[in-house]
């Protein structure tokens, strides 16, 4: 628990002056790219305040690290030099730009700074097991699910980027590479990877700290990802529908005639 509030006070302190900056610059945007950050701060903090590193500590490392980077650095090519995002845009209509500066701390800074301690909750799970830091069965099962999420993950980013980055597809919508067999790869990637975490934590001898595993689950399928993007996409591209009938939703499947 002592672990725990350090941390989160860490990430107070980092969502805060992340806040200022996006006051500074009027953009909100910029908290997006922090998410990845956030977790390879926190488990780093974790780590290295956790005792001597041993093997899967060292694995553990290197796996959110290179998962956390690698999406704060597409986020960052996405987004920087193309303005505010369209919902913080919107938040910023509906409350008024004279008072929207404050309401941002509470709504998305704190917020955020919030769900990634309940969701790194499995890297808090794998610093402090009481188990052998040697892996075990569990631990390369939790690599091989990690390899192909993060495959899944960056591989549909990938995709989906260079198909937006041609303006022949304007309207279009991606059916082929790993879109082909499911419509949200990147959304299972990520709940992949997490729950490879989960794996390492329960490895660990930490059960309960894969809630954290969960809720981010439920983010991405009932939140703010896959239930989100499909009625925008729904509602914006009619060729989307059919692109539903054939297309498995989460977990990649052939697609049907």
């Amino acid at each position: 628990m002592t672990l725990f509030l350090q941390a989160s006070l860490l990430i107070w302190v980092l969502v805060t002056l992340l806040w200022l900056w996006s006051i500074l610059i009027k953009n909100v945007s910029i908290v997006d790219i922090f998410w990845g950050i956030g977790f390879v701060a926190v488990n780093a903090f974790y780590l290295f305040s956790s005792g001597e590193l041993n093997t899967r500590k060292t694995v553990i490392l290197v796996l959110v690290t290179v998962w956390g980077l690698r999406l704060a650095i597409y986020l960052a090519i996405r987004n920087i030099g193309k303005g505010e995002d369209f919902r913080y845009r919107e938040f910023r209509r509906k409350y008024g730009a004279e008072r929207y500066w404050w309401v941002s701390y509470f709504q998305t800074f704190l917020l955020q700074g919030a769900l990634i301690m309940i969701v790194s909750l499995p890297l808090l799970g794998i610093s402090m097991g009481p188990r052998s830091g040697n892996l075990n069965l569990l631990d390369y099962f939790g690599i091989l699910i990690w390899v192909i999420g993060f495959t899944f993950e960056a591989g549909g980013d990938f995709q989906l980027s260079r198909f937006k980055g041609d303006p022949n597809n304007k309207g279009k919508v991606l059916d082929s590479g790993f879109w082909k067999y499911t419509r949200h790869p990147n959304y299972f990637g990520d709940t992949a990877v997490w729950w490879a975490y989960a794996l390492f934590s329960i490895a660990a001898g930490s059960y309960w700290q894969i809630i954290g595993s969960v809720v981010m689950t439920l983010l991405i399928i009932k939140v703010s990802g896959v239930a989100l993007l499909e009625k925008t996409l729904n509602e914006s591209k009619p060729q989307y529908r059919e692109y539903i009938q054939r297309t498995s939703s989460f977990f990649p499947w052939f697609p049907k005639k």
